[in-house]
């Protein structure tokens, strides 16, 4: 079961997708319902969103196991990320449209979801931070860019349509704020784009553990709607014609982040 695919580059920066992969072993597959197996809340296509990252030299880790074997971007000890709003759970019990993963009787105990974490959380945590450590012994400085996206009309998780950026720095723990700001910026100059910033999303599990800026590790979360570059009905089709238009933003961030590091060093 490998729990993700990485390559290194030579940039300080790491950019991870977390939910990106689709892959369920055959033996979990076997318990689950028809609507888990279609995957429907997966990251779609974030790794082709990002396919210029490699080329700013900035290394990459895409998960390849779905959240629907385990969520990446959650505490390995099961810690709601928003107390008080709808979560979901470490190894999900039900879809974003609220639909059972597991047929009766086939949910996870305690020992699977442990075997789950041993097998792909913690490998996958454990390269987010070798890297950053690399990065940082190398380079003085490390950034960490996380990148999501999610249907932009959810019920479950928020009221109306959520705007097409939902930049997260666990209200300001995660980055310095000066970072946080040019990244604001690029957004909201976006035009025909919507911004929040530690909105409804402020950073799942990644970015609040592994962004430390007092010890120059620096880590944002970009949610981004799915309504920007895809269809999000089934099949979910990757949709050229609007990816072009948000995919030079998407770029600005990252490159606004290496110049601000090159600051950061000079």
């Amino acid at each position: 079961m490998e729990a993700y695919r990485f390559a290194e580059g030579a940039a300080p920066l790491l950019v991870s997708a977390p939910h990106v992969g689709t892959d369920i072993p055959a033996d979990l597959a076997n318990g689950m319902t028809e609507a888990a197996l279609a995957v429907p809340d997966t990251d779609w296509h974030i790794d082709r969103l990002y396919d210029f990252a490699a080329g700013l030299g900035a290394s990459t880790i895409f998960a390849t196991q779905s959240r629907t074997v385990i969520d990446l971007n959650r505490p390995a000890d099961g810690t709601q990320l928003y107390p008080g709003a709808s979560n979901t759970e470490l190894c999900p019990l039900s879809t974003f449209e609220e639909q059972p993963i597991y047929r009766a009787g086939r949910g996870p105990d305690k020992a699977e979801i442990d075997r789950r974490v041993a097998r792909v959380w913690r490998p996958y945590h454990d390269k987010i931070a070798a890297e950053l450590a690399r990065i940082k012994a190398q380079r003085g400085v490390a950034l960490l860019f996380d990148a999501h996206s999610i249907k932009s009309v959810l019920p479950r998780f928020f009221q109306g349509k959520l705007p097409d950026f939902n930049l997260g720095s666990g209200n300001g723990t995660s980055c310095a704020p000066e970072l946080m700001d040019r990244l604001a910026a690029i957004c909201r100059g976006a035009a025909g784009y919507t911004t929040a910033v530690n909105g409804r999303f402020k950073g799942g599990a990644i970015t609040r553990h592994f962004g430390r800026p007092a010890e120059n590790i620096h880590a944002v979360q970009l949610e981004l709607a799915q309504s920007t570059y895809m269809n999000e009905a089934p099949p979910f089709a990757y949709r050229p014609d609007l990816a072009d238009g948000v995919q030079p933003v998407l770029k600005r961030l990252l490159e606004a982040m290496l110049d601000w590091a090159r600051m950061r060093r000079a």
